[in-house]
């Protein structure tokens, strides 16, 4: 692709777990945008999430999830691997007594990776991503008087290492409520719940797979 000349500023690549320093620098030339899935990488075999390889080749990665049926795509747990994950890699070399590390990434930094990296390798960092004057009015309220937060020291590093889906009070998006008082506002959840148990027996049923609730899980 590189040496037909079809890599660009356009381009997202996932996962990049497999990529070589040749194919790195490359996207780095050509401004491409890199999204990485953390969790469902180190859990399927993909290899390790390359933050630091991205980070290394001054590419800020965005966040993504992959495969919601076996794993989460709750963008807390996504921000919090990411950041332990990368910490946990350079301490490990401080621990081994390399020097010239790079830096840990702060917790502003995981949660932009979450939101304009986003936005910029869908192409739509001009109008979501960001809270800015002529952009669409996609916010999110979250609830720092729970348990599990109080008392707040630091908005980013409550946000990161200590919230999670229960403290998403108010969602708005392109200025439209569609989360209000922690309810979903005009969601039908039995009816969403029907709908996905239904699809899922038929699944099971042409493959014939007899589901085993309380068996092991993840055992390949």
């Amino acid at each position: 692709m590189g040496k037909a000349g079809l890599m660009g500023s356009d381009n997202e690549y996932i996962h990049c777990t497999q990529l070589s320093e040749t194919h790195w620098k490359m996207i780095a030339d050509t401004g491409g945008k890199v999204s990485i899935a953390p969790a469902i990488e180190m859990q399927m075999r993909h290899g390790m999430p390359p933050f630091q390889t991205a980070l290394d080749h001054g590419i800020q990665p965005s966040l993504s999830v992959d495969v919601e049926c076996n794993m989460t795509a709750d963008m807390f747990s996504i921000m919090r691997t990411t950041f332990t994950l990368q910490r946990a890699l350079v301490n490990e070399r401080s621990l081994a007594g390399e020097q010239n590390l790079p830096p840990l990434v702060t917790c502003r930094e995981v949660i932009e990776m979450a939101t304009i990296a986003g936005a910029k390798a869908a192409h739509l960092d001009h109008k979501i991503g960001t809270l800015t004057p002529g952009k669409e009015a996609d916010i999110i309220m979250l609830a720092t008087d729970r348990i599990n937060v109080f008392p707040l020291n630091n908005v980013p590093g409550t946000i990161l290492t200590l919230m999670d889906t229960s403290n998403v009070e108010n969602v708005f998006v392109a200025g439209k409520v569609m989360k209000w008082q922690g309810k979903f506002v005009g969601v039908d959840l039995n009816r969403v719940r029907r709908m996905t148990e239904k699809s899922r027996d038929a699944v099971f049923a042409r493959a014939g797979y007899s589901a085993d609730r309380f068996g092991t899980c993840c055992s390949a």
